[in-house]
């Protein structure tokens, strides 16, 4: 270390001026020696120069760096390292390394395993929250269209509700085509020059903000031919729309049950509709990648096109069905009156056999003209379906035909689809038969036969009758008289 003041507590060798390599011997010679010097031990003001050779073998004292502008009593003075503190060291350093490379090595693992965790898992949660959203009464389902940014997901574009205002002349009333328990329906024409049909949920509608979102998700993941296409929707504040595909004959509903329009639908027309009602139901029950139970079907949410071809809409109360499941249980029976099974409105419960129940209703109204919930043209029976079975019991099925159009129908077929519609339409839900037999059955049209099809179950309501009317009978056999005679 040059340039130093060296320390004090230093041993003078003995022996005078030796040389600087003597010093240095002298020092490695020594085990106690730990600094030695050759130093000049003449103050700056004597002639001359006077150097020797000093050790230390114990701490350093007072030793300073002053630089080598103090001149001659600057010296170097030189420290000794021992050997076995580099070794030392050098030890140190490898166990560092030793003990270091397995710690980071473990470290790497774990990241790498927390890593492929988590990716796993975002993943995992992706799909479960996707297949959450298609579920109504999931516990992800709180999530609304409408708040933040949600529409983005959907297969269907988000259409700005200024452009429906636009579109729907402010939802003037010239422009509304139809209204249910959910709100209206305008008919509008996007800037595009689109017609389209635009359903606007009202704030006081049966159906809420959950129906919305499950009728937009469902309908944007369903693509056949005889359901209602979705073109797009709106979640804006507190609007809700759905803009579908505009069909000019509106509801089946409009058409059949009004005495001045039903003349239009012959009976090709009819068979047709009925044909493709059951192809949509097929698909929802069997073909779509998930079981869809529509819950609602009805001659209102049948729409027909300009070609009078059938689709199936309004999806707000569907539910889904997973591959292993077969029925469900509510606590909540939506839909409508007349076309709702037995066991979903007495207990709760609904599978694919409720909407083979309602498509039964849907059949036997298509055949007759005859709403379900009217008791004209029943004659005195309490319902479309006891009236009808009754005829069909007693050979006299053609007297259900409507007689608008007579002369356009083929006997045969027609008693083919009463048959079908009266064993949709039975109380056992185990009796009723699936969409896909249904469709075999009305594809091979009068390739079937009636009498080759299993006979369908009294209703539950003839039963309970004729059980009355057999106790009374009973009873006025055993009846005994008494005559009174005067005294």
């Amino acid at each position: 270390m040059a340039g130093m003041k060296v320390p004090d507590r230093f041993l003078l060798e003995e022996g005078g001026s030796r040389s600087a390599e003597e010093c240095a011997a002298s020092c490695a010679g020594n085990c106690s020696c730990v600094a030695y010097a050759y130093a000049n031990l003449q103050s700056s003001s004597a002639k001359g120069e006077v150097r020797r050779c000093l050790v230390w073998v114990g701490d350093l004292v007072d030793a300073m760096m002053i630089g080598p502008q103090w001149g001659a009593t600057a010296d170097t003075l030189y420290l000794r390292v021992p050997l076995a503190a580099t070794s030392t060291g050098r030890n140190s350093s490898r166990n560092a390394v030793k003990i270091a490379l397995p710690v980071l090595a473990g470290i790497l693992l774990l990241t790498s395993i927390f890593s492929v965790w988590f990716c796993r898992f975002r993943v995992k949660r992706r799909k479960s929250e996707s297949e959450k959203k298609l579920i109504p009464g999931s516990a992800n389902t709180s999530t609304e269209i409408g708040e933040g940014n949600h529409t983005e997901d959907l297969e269907f574009p988000s259409i700005q509700f200024a452009d429906i205002v636009a579109a729907t002349g402010n939802f003037s009333k010239e422009f509304m085509i139809g209204r249910g328990g959910f709100g209206k329906v305008y008919k509008g024409t996007l800037g595009s020059g689109q017609v389209v049909a635009v359903k606007r949920l009202s704030k006081d509608s049966d159906q809420g903000a959950e129906e919305f979102k499950n009728e937009a998700i469902l309908i944007a993941k369903l693509q056949h031919r005889n359901l209602v296409r979705l073109l797009g929707c709106c979640a804006e504040g507190a609007e809700r729309l759905l803009i579908y595909e505009y069909l000019p004959n509106k509801g089946l509903d409009a058409i059949l049950f009004d005495n001045a329009r039903k003349s239009v639908l012959d009976w090709p027309m009819r068979l047709g509709i009925v044909k493709g009602v059951a192809r949509g139901l097929l698909y929802l029950h069997q073909d779509s990648r998930l079981t869809v139970i529509h819950r609602d079907l009805k001659a209102s949410n049948v729409l027909l096109d300009a070609e009078m071809r059938a689709k199936i809409a309004d999806f707000g109360m569907a539910k889904i069905f997973w591959d292993d499941q077969v029925n469900a249980n509510t606590g909540r029976v939506v839909g409508t009156y007349g076309y709702i099974a037995p066991e979903y409105s007495a207990e709760g419960v609904f599978s694919v056999k409720s909407d083979v129940y309602s498509f039964g209703v849907l059949l036997l109204e298509i055949m007759t003209g005859v709403r379900i919930s009217s008791s004209h043209g029943i004659r005195d029976f309490p319902s479309l379906i006891v009236y009808a079975w009754h005829l069909w019991r007693e050979g006299k099925g053609v007297e259900l035909l409507d007689q608008s159009m007579a002369e356009s129908c083929s006997p045969d077929e027609a008693l083919l689809c009463i048959h079908v519609g009266l064993l949709c339409v039975q109380d056992d839900p185990s009796r009723r038969p699936l969409m896909s037999s249904v469709v075999s059955i009305l594809e091979n049209g009068s390739g079937s036969s009636s009498s080759s099809l299993p006979m369908p179950n009294q209703p539950a309501y003839l039963a309970i009758m004729e059980e009355k009317k057999a106790e009374l009978d009973n009873s006025r056999n055993t009846m005994a008289m008494t005559v009174l005679q005067g005294r």
